[in-house]
């Protein structure tokens, strides 16, 4: 009685170490902050969004279109993603494989040849096999067969780390997106700088035809003794100077080309453009909206949504293994020492067999684990905060840059107006000895940076509204993601 007492106290202590073992321990947790100011600073908002267009309706421009359409098409870097997605949405597929029954099927023969003076070799000597037929020697075994493994998954582990992978396969996909708003966003840019040296090309050869014909009355003026050597030196080296800032951008037009190929994805070529004067061209205007809409708009932001919710996934996965979990092995099939027998129902075996086993000693491995994955959700979680921050401060930049370039590329077009004036000015009076070669120079070399920096101010203000439609999270198809079929059965 004692005895028996003894075994079920025992027996209970063992069944509440085991339950007081299998209890997680405490972590500490990080809830996400998804808060954002009511508007971009003291810019002015509006309820429309540019950030939602298309890039077809925001590019007006059909050369550019056409470049955009071919790297959407040909770049190797989004190509790869594109490869990575797949693989992600593959291991999908592998995930929801590992908490469904394995079956599998196996079929043998062999052969068993035992010592005639052994135990079992005795024994077989005086058994008959079947009723008036004695045991082979050597005994054949021909089988066939299906056997089964599951693991039920009562804690949800397995189906929190399928449920994980959904989610970190649907970030590749917004990273796929937030790569696609990237490069348009870089050739739309690249473009607009190869329009600006294409203008600043022609500004080069009208300043060499304007220093050359200064430089013909310098030496005409020298020939009638009214000039000097140094006056025509001076001019000579002007017009040289200029002359070669042409390679400059020449150089500098060839390798913007390359770089828009390489976005393309094509070996080096000609880049078609438009044929309309840079100077015509207009920044768009873009209307930010409402800083609640970048978490549904930018790529990056849902990237990092759909990676904090795989960290979620992952936690309660690394949790679910402080728990028992149960295995079930079964099989069935027909053994028989002649295949003539191999269907009989009396060469079938069946086993089936299920197995609890849980942590006691030593979970140092499951309790790290656990801790990492923990760790690894507060940081998704501050990955998450950081980027709509970082996307509320890109666009705050980029509306504030589009206002002072507005203002600056104003007061610099009233300045490029000065100084070309001040050009025809200068040499009428270098004519008529009222101004020395000095002024003339100065002049000429103060019009031509300027017309170069008014060149820059344009092109940064296109640049701007380009930089700003990305930073809405323009330029990718925000429609909803389709789940994969494997996720839906």
């Amino acid at each position: 009685m004692n005895k028996n007492k003894l075994y079920k106290y025992a027996g209970l202590a063992v069944l509440l170490l085991s339950i007081t073992a299998c209890k997680p321990m405490e972590i500490a947790m990080h809830v996400e902050d998804k808060n954002v100011p009511e508007n971009f600073g003291t810019a002015i908002t509006d309820s429309t969004n540019t950030g939602k267009l298309s890039w077809k309706e925001y590019f007006a421009d059909e050369k550019l279109q056409s470049l955009i359409k071919t790297a959407l098409e040909n770049n190797q870097e989004l190509n790869i993603t594109i490869q990575e997605v797949e693989m992600s949405k593959n291991e999908i597929r592998a995930r929801k494989g590992e908490y469904l029954p394995f079956v599998g099927g196996k079929a043998g023969v062999g052969i068993d040849k035992v010592g005639r003076y052994t135990n079992i070799g005795a024994m077989e000597a005086n058994t008959e096999i079947r009723p008036g037929k004695e045991m082979p020697e050597p005994l054949f075994d021909f089988g066939l067969g299906a056997y089964a493994h599951w693991e039920t998954d009562i804690w949800g582990k397995l189906h929190n780390a399928t449920r994980a992978q959904v989610q970190k396969y649907l970030s590749t996909v917004e990273g796929k997106n937030f790569m696609v708003t990237n490069i348009i966003s870089e050739i739309a840019n690249s473009y607009y700088e190869l329009l600006a040296l294409d203008n600043e090309l022609k500004i080069i050869e009208q300043n060499i035809k304007i220093q050359n014909d200064a430089f013909r009355v310098v030496k005409i003026l020298k020939q009638n003794a009214r000039g000097n050597e140094l006056a025509v030196k001076r001019f000579e080296a002007q017009v040289l100077k200029t002359q070669s800032m042409q390679f400059e951008i020449r150089q500098k037009i060839t390798e913007t080309e390359n770089k828009i190929n390489y976005l393309v994805g094509r070996f080096p070529q000609h880049v078609e453009r438009s044929e309309n004067q840079f100077d015509n061209l207009v920044p768009q205007t873009v209307f930010a909206g409402v800083p609640s809409e970048l978490i549904e708009n930018r790529a990056d932001i849902k990237q990092a949504e759909f990676q904090l919710a795989a960290a979620k996934f992952d936690v309660k996965s690394a949790k679910a293994k402080f728990y028992p979990s149960l295995d079930i092995t079964s099989g069935v099939g027909f053994n028989a020492y002649n295949p003539a027998y191999i269907f009989d129902i009396k060469s079938l075996v069946i086993n089936i067999v299920g197995d609890i086993t849980a942590p006691i000693i030593n979970r140092n491995a499951i309790k790290a684990g656990y801790a990492n994955a923990n760790a690894r959700q507060i940081q998704a979680a501050f990955e998450y905060e950081q980027k709509i921050l970082n996307a509320y401060v890109e666009v705050s930049n980029q509306l504030s840059k589009i206002k002072n370039l507005q203002s600056s590329y104003e007061l610099k077009s009233q300045e490029v107006d000065a100084l070309t004036k001040s050009i025809d000015i200068s040499n009428d009076l270098f004519k008529y000895a009222r101004a020395d070669y000095m002024e003339v120079l100065l002049t000429q070399r103060d019009a031509l940076e300027a017309k170069f920096e008014l060149v820059e101010t344009k092109v940064e203000q296109l640049k701007a509204t380009v930089n700003l439609y990305r930073s809405l999270g323009g330029g990718w198809d925000q429609q909803t993601v389709a789940l994969p079929k494997i996720i839906k059965k």
